[in-house]
Formats: C-alpha cells, structure tokens, sequence
C-alpha cells in the first residue's frame, strides 16, 4: 500500500482487475436478471448497551388505540368537469366531496370519511352500494375565474349565486383496511396493511387541518396568522407551522409532532411583492417580462369588490392605452359594442380614479382567448401561496437565522401544538377509540465516547464536545505545495498578505508551500463579459505567466456565495485541464480561517489532516481483519420546479484499505427527479462496464495492495422507507453484477444502512435546557417494532435544537453486533476531512452530497443542449436525451476535489 504521506496516485500501483465477461449476462439488460426472493429490510438482533445512560425526552405523543375491531373501507375517487378534465386542486376536491356529503345524504347519511383531495376516501363502515356516481354542482365555483371585462366580472358579481359548475364525482370500492394491523405491527409482526391504516389516520389530520383553512404540505400544516411569517426578502416569507404524523413504535403507536416551516410569497399589495422580488425602489424599474414569469397562477383579491382570482398573465399595454370592447345599452335596451380603456372604465363605471399603475401592465385574470383586465394597484397577493422555487443563499441564510428554536421552546411549541389541536375531538379518530397523551414520550439513551484521533507526530487529539482543533497541532499527512498561484477576479483582496499569512499558517500545520508562482488580477476590461468568458482569458493570463501546469490554483472569487464564475472555473480546472483548484471569497482573513482553508486544500491534493487513532492501530472491528470497501451514495436533484435539469448521482468510495478516512468520487447524471442509481451497474456493447461501482472497485484494487473487496458497507442517503425495497433489490443488485462482472465468483458480504435527515423526530435532554451530547443514540422505545434502526446525534448542537440522524440497517450479512455497528457510525462522523467537529451524519454520504452538488455546477451554468451535443444517453422516444455528465481530467479523478 502507498504511503498516507506521500500523496502518490493510482498509476504507481499494480494494474487493475482484468475484466472478465461472464456468458450469463448481457449489456443493457440489468434490471432483467431473475431473482430467487425478494430482500426485505431485516429484522432487529439486539440493543446496544455501550455508553453513559442518559434521561431523554422525545417529541412523540403516545396514542391509546382502545377500537381495534374498526375497519376503514376505502374508496376510489373520480372527479371530472364538464368539459372532461380533472379538477384543478385538492381543496376543489374536498368541497366536491364535502358537498355530494351534504346533498346526497342516502349515499353518505351517517359515514364519516376522510378524503386525501386526490383519488382515495376512506369511511367506517361501508357505503350502500359498491359503485355510484353523481353529477355535483357547485354554486359559485366560477366566480373566480370568470373571464371576459371588468365589467363582466361586476355584472356577474351581482348573479353570483347563479353561477355554478358542474363535476362528475365517481366512487367505486377498493379494499378494506382493518385497524387491527397497526397492533399487529406493533407486536413485531408484518401485515399487509399496516402502512395504509397509518396512511388514514395520517389523512384524518390532514383533512382537520384543510376544514380548519390551513395550507397543507405533505403532513405539515401552516395557518395564515401573520405572526407565524418571517420575511426572507425577495417577496418570500416563511411559514411557521407543524408537522403531524402517526407511527408504529416500540413504544407503542405514537403522534410524532414537530414545528415546519415552509416559503410562500409574502401577501399584500402585488406590486410591493414585485419590488421586494426584483430588489428595486422604483416601479419604474421593474422588469415586466420576469414581474409576467413570477406572477403567472398566482391567486389576487381585489381591493374594490372582494372576488378572487388567479393571473394567466399582463397585457401588452399600460392601462391607460389598453382596451376591450363593452356593450353599453340604450334607453330602447339596444346596445353597441364600444372600446374603452382599462383606466377609463374604473374612472367611469367605478369611480376609482387609476395612479401610478395607470402607466403599467394590467394583470391578466381571465381566458387565454378571453382576457380579463385588472389594475395591479387594485390587487393584493392571497396569502398562503407557495413558494416553490430554490432559496438564494441570503434567503437560505434568513431562514436558518429566524426558524433557530432552543430544545425548551420547541418543547413548550409542540406541547401546546397537541393540546389546542383537539386531535381526539375529530369523529373518526374517536370511533377508532385513539386517545393521544399530552406529555412528550420519556425514552432512555446513551452517550458514546467520542473517537480518539491522531494528528502529526503520531500526537493523541481527545475531541470534547464533538470538537477539536490544530492550535500548536501539525496534520497528519501534510503535503508539499510547490508550483502554485493566486487568481483574483475582481474581488477586494491583497494577494501578497494572503499569500504570506497563508504560508506562515501551513508551516505551523506542517504544510510546506513555497511562494506563489504569481499573482494574476483579472484585467478590468473582461469585468462585464460572460462567465465562461472570463474564466477562457484568466487562463489565457495563467497559461503566459506560468512555465507549465500548476499544482494547484487558489482562486478568489468576489462574491461569498453563488458566485457565477464558480461553475465555470470549475468544469474548467476538474475536467478540462486537471488542476485542482480552490475557490474563496474571504471576508476576515485569521489563523481560524486560513486553518480550515488548509484543510481543504490539504485533502484534496492528497494529504490527511487526522485519522481515526483505531485506524492507525488497525483495531476496528471487523473492518480492519477483512478488505472492506465503504460506500456513500446520495443524488442530488434540480431546483424545485425544474424538471428539465438532470439528477446527479454521487458515489464515493474508500481508498488504501484498512484505512476509513479517504475516498475518492465516481458521479453520474439521470433523469430528473429519479431517487434511485440507474448507473452503478453499465455493460456496454463492447462488453465493458461504464458503471460507477466498477471504477471505485477498480480504484480500491490499486489502493489497497491488489486486494479486492470481501466486504462491502453501503450508506445510502435521501431515501424514505417506501424505497427501501428498490435500495435493497434494484441497487444492490446491481452492485453485485457489477462485481461478478469483473470475473469473481465468490459474492461480497454486504451491509447496506440508510441515513436520513429528512425526518421529524427530536431528542431533549430531560433534566436540562441543553441539547443533546454528541454521540447520543437511542434505540428503544420510539424506534421501529421490528425493523433495525437507531437514532444517533453524533454532532454538538450549539444553536437551535439538535435533529439526530435515523439510521435503518436494511442488511447485515458482515455480522456486526450492534454496539460494533453503532460505533463505527459513530467513529465515522469523525473522518471529515474539512472540519475539525463531528458531523452530524456519516462522512461517506457528506462526501457523495458534496461530490454531486460540485458537478451539478458543470450543467448550471451552461446550455444543456451544448453539454448533451453528442453525448447524450440513449432515451425513450419522445423523452429528451439525458445530458451525460463531463467527467474529470485523469489528473484530478481520484482526487477528494469535492472537499
């Protein structure tokens, strides 16, 4: 094996595995190969029993459940206009229902129901018949999208009640789901129906909470009081709400309830949401083709008559020039067609005399072929609109800033949220017999002793309270940096003093640098060019003062965050060229800063800044007696809304076995919003595979002294439980061709975890005001009946309230005992690299996080249609070709550049 130190690449080690082609299997047909059983998540072994007890209070309300005999009958839902289309949204849906519940009482006399919004309802007790359908009318439900002139709209405003439309409600039966399996589940046992009877009850809460007017999201729910906004700029705010949600636990079925928060755009006047949302003083500067892109579907309540209504889009003229045509009636009741302009017609028919927005935009509130014109300042923003798109780092930044809860006001929050929500009031949930306790659950946990680790000089580093640091402390492995220089784009930066405080600040940590090759400003001429441009002459400028490449760059760029040169210097650097690169915007230059910059940039060029001291004496268990390769998978998505932007897949893998704190990183894109890896596994016509797992195999090989891997250890992020199934019988099969496919016989032993973040349960301390202490873990009493899981707070929580990591451990063929297992999660929140705290969930999948995000930045800022140009993976007919990610310069490839 190479030495840490060293830093020397893959090419001095032995060649890699031969690839073998076995006969059985053909390219492009993975998914195809047959399979004796179908893997289920596995089963609890034990509990752990390591570390100091701890008393801790957890956010699950118990539930009493004293009905077991009631059994729900659940319905399929069909509702159609007229005009055969689909109802717009779930809450047209609810008053649909709610009405046919009033109307046709020989139907649903008596039922009770719960009705998702969508396709399914539930009642107790089935319904006479099987199968009915009836025509449903609903008074009023055009008057907010009446089309036509403001005219027509008053005129119809006065016939309200006559107004009315039509919907065709078909039910049918579907299936009976028996109460009676949540106590089944909660007995260890697995019935069928387990997951649809908690789904029930899950959409009784919901449906209280849409009677009660409230926005929902998923199980959140948000009212429209005001004081539950906090404004982020940019006309977004957010929505201080809850979260609501029944689980089956050890402890019994359970309430876990959480505060949420979710964006909206902020209500009020339209025209101070534009403002606030193009960052402008003046509405003359507003930029109407982004005002039409931002508003369209955005619901408005006028000032002057009350009606609501949602915008298609703005005329093309201001509303002292822009006209429609309305018919004035005689004294004989003949009428004429007349044209006359928005201005006009509010001066004359309203009496309200337009100002400023006389020389703007209308909004748009009718038809496509029949436009109906309002004036903006006439026009407030409805509350409780959603804000779907992605959050600018300054929102992002807000949001943390003003969502923070210490655990005791979370703890009052939550308790409060449970007793004046009356959930045991609701009809359905009584004749179910729940009962829900208003005291959090008590729960026992344990502290884990942190990891001791090794710095340079072999020097013993006690980490206290999740954290430590290098004062007076030289890196494990530090590497020589020889041959490197500064670029500047335009940033307020003194480069000399950077560069000097910055060697200073590595021979204290053992890093060697030489001074910089040199210092290139950007010339003040590209200032106002495009970003790839710019980046194309600062290299132009590298390639002239530099004799040859460099072994690295340090690039200051003049923004913090979202800087639109940092994709391009990227792909730049990583793909093109070969060099690593490290980009800073620095505000304060100190030891502090200048300390964890060399973190990075140690790690990526191949040094090692601390190891766990079990690695060093090659006493972990299990995994230092047999070749084991550790995984981090994770994908990441586009923004919110963009369905065109590809998914990208990240895998990282480790690297010079025994040791658990390198890895380097294989990423792929596919197709949007698609959670599950469709690349680890890629044999092509040429009877090689393309696939992610071969080439981190391949890597692990030539890192690890020739030898391959006997064990496998996967942590999987970003998927819920209903993809366990596809993580365990779509991934890991094609994790295990991957490795047959390179001629082995013998199959690895695998051990697959799933980390999730993306949860609501919270840990308190019970006799303190405290958060948690790292390496607190619990795994009794609000962990799964059956399933092997864990929650762990490996970080230390020093603001807000501390969100503990839930691992499921789906497959344990390795055999690890469970305090083994739950101290090398520990252990491995210990190994990032770039940070001198424990994180709060295990490196691996960080590393696969940051790896994805890092090249999702070669697609942002640039045209998808030039980087698909020839490259793009084969697709469905009709279907866009998936862009093909570019990949790294072989200079770079097995480098931590995602550190």
């Amino acid at each position: 094996m190479a030495s840490e130190k060293d830093g020397s690449r893959e090419e001095a080690l032995p060649v890699p595995l031969p690839v073998v082609k076995p006969p059985h299997i053909v390219p492009d047909q993975v998914s195809q190969k047959p399979q004796t059983a179908k893997r289920t998540p596995m089963a609890r072994p034990g509990y752990g029993s390591d570390g100091a007890r701890i008393q801790l209070l957890s956010n699950h309300f118990s539930v009493r459940l004293s009905n077991n005999d009631a059994i729900f009958y659940q319905y399929s839902v069909s509702i159609t206009s007229e005009d055969k289309r689909a109802i717009e949204s779930k809450e047209t849906g609810r008053k649909i229902i709610e009405k046919l519940h009033q109307t046709y009482s020989s139907e649903l006399a008596g039922k009770q129901f719960a009705y998702d919004g969508e396709k399914s309802l539930f009642t107790l007790g089935p319904l006479p018949q099987n199968n009915f359908e009836f025509t449903v009318i609903l008074e009023g439900s055009s008057a907010r999208s009446a089309g036509g002139s403001p005219i027509e709209g008053d005129l119809k405003r006065s016939k309200r009640s006559q107004l009315a439309k039509a919907f065709k409600v078909e039910i049918s039966y579907a299936a009976k789901i028996p109460l009676k399996s949540i106590t089944l589940a909660l007995r260890g046992s697995e019935p069928e129906h387990t997951q649809d009877a908690q789904r029930v009850l899950d959409i009784i809460l919901r449906q209280q909470q849409a009677k009660r007017g409230c926005l929902l999201v998923k199980q959140s729910f948000f009212n429209g009081d005001h004081m539950n906004f906090v404004d982020l700029g940019g006309g977004v705010s957010g929505c201080r709400g809850f979260h609501s949600s029944f689980h089956t636990t050890l402890g019994g079925l359970a309430l876990n309830m959480d505060v949420s928060t979710t964006m909206i755009m902020t209500p009020g006047p339209v025209i101070d949401f534009l403002l606030a949302n193009q960052n402008v003083k003046d509405p003359k500067q507003i930029d109407w083709i982004k005002a039409k892109r931002m508003l369209k579907n955005m619901r408005i309540k006028t000032n002057h008559n009350g009606m609501e209504f949602k915008i298609i889009g703005l005329s093309e003229l201001p509303c002292r020039q822009q006209v429609f045509p309305m018919k004035i009636r005689d004294d004989s009741g003949e009428g004429q067609i007349v044209e006359i302009t928005v201005s006009e017609y509010f001066k004359s028919t309203r009496r309200i005399e337009l100002s400023w927005s006389a020389n703007m935009p209308c909004l748009d509130v009718g038809k496509p072929k029949r436009p109906n014109y309002l004036p903006i300042e006439l026009c407030n923003l409805v509350s409780l609109q959603r804000y779907t798109k992605a959050l600018s780092s300054q929102q992002r930044a807000s949001l943390v800033e003003k969502s923070r809860q210490k655990p005791q006001d979370r703890i009052r929050v939550v308790t409060d949220a449970v007793r004046n929500n009356r959930y045991d009031d609701d009809p359905m949930l009584s004749t179910c017999g729940i009962h829900i306790e208003k005291q959090l659950t008590r729960v026992e946990g344990r502290v884990l002793t942190a990891p001791m680790l090794k710095v340079g000089n072999k020097e013993d580093c006690f980490p206290r309270n999740g954290r430590w640091n290098f004062n007076n402390k030289r890196l494990w492995a530090p590497i020589k940096i020889e041959k490197w220089a500064i670029v500047n784009f335009s940033a307020r930066c003194d480069m000399s003093h950077l560069s000097r405080e910055l060697i200073n600040c590595g021979r204290n940590k053992g890093i060697h640098i030489e001074r910089p090759f040199t210092l290139i400003d950007e010339d003040r001429q590209w200032l106002r060019s495009g970003p790839v441009v710019r980046v194309e002459r600062m290299f132009e400028k590298i390639r002239l003062q530099l004799p040859g490449p460099p072994q690295f760059l340090l690039c200051v760029l003049p923004e913090r965050k979202n800087s639109e040169i940092y994709g391009p210097w990227k792909k730049k650097n990583l793909h093109e060229v070969g060099i690593i690169t490290q980009c800073i915007s620095p505000t304060r230059i100190n030891d502090q800063y200048l300390t964890n910059l060399l973190l990075k940039i140690n790690s990526k060029l191949g040094g090692l800044n601390s190891l766990l001291a079990l690695e060093h004496t090659q006493c972990l268990p299990l995994v230092n007696e047999i070749p084991t390769l550790i995984l981090g998978m994770d994908v990441s998505h586009g923004s919110p809304g963009r369905s065109d932007i590809p998914s990208i897949a990240a895998v990282v893998g480790s690297r010079y076995w025994p040791l658990i704190s390198r890895y380097r990183a294989s990423v792929r894109t596919q197709s949007p919003k698609v959670e599950m890896i469709d690349s680890l596994f890629k044999p092509q016509a040429n009877g090689k595979d393309d696939g992610i797992i071969r080439e981190l195999l391949v890597d692990f090989y030539q890192t690890s002294g020739t030898r391959k891997p006997s064990q496998i250890i996967i942590f999987r992020d970003g998927v819920s439980e209903s993809q366990f199934s596809q993580v365990l019988n779509i991934e890991l099969d094609q994790i295990r061709q991957a490795y047959e496919y390179m001629g082995e016989s013998t199959a690895p032993k695998f051990t697959l975890i799933v980390g999730q973040k993306n949860h609501h349960t919270k840990l308190f301390r019970a006799d303190a005001p405290d958060n948690v202490p790292p390496g607190t873990v619990v795994d009794t009493n609000i962990v799964h009946p059956r399933n092997y899981d864990f929650y762990m707070c490996a970080h230390a929580g020093m603001i807000g309230t501390s969100r503990p990591t839930h691992y499921h451990v789906l497959l344990d063929e390795i055999g690890f005992s469970t305090d083994d297992l739950q101290k090398l999660v520990h252990s491995l929140s210990y190994v990032y690299q770039r940070s001198t705290t424990a994180i709060s969930i295990v490196a691996p999948i960080v590393y696969a996080h940051l790896a994805a995000q890092q090249m999702s930045q070669f697609i942002k800022f640039e045209e998808l249609s030039e980087t698909s140009s020839g490259h793009g993976s084969g697709s469905a007919a009709g279907q866009p070709a998936i862009p093909e990610l570019p990949r790294l310069h072989d200079n770079v490839c097995s480098s931590m550049f995602f550190c």
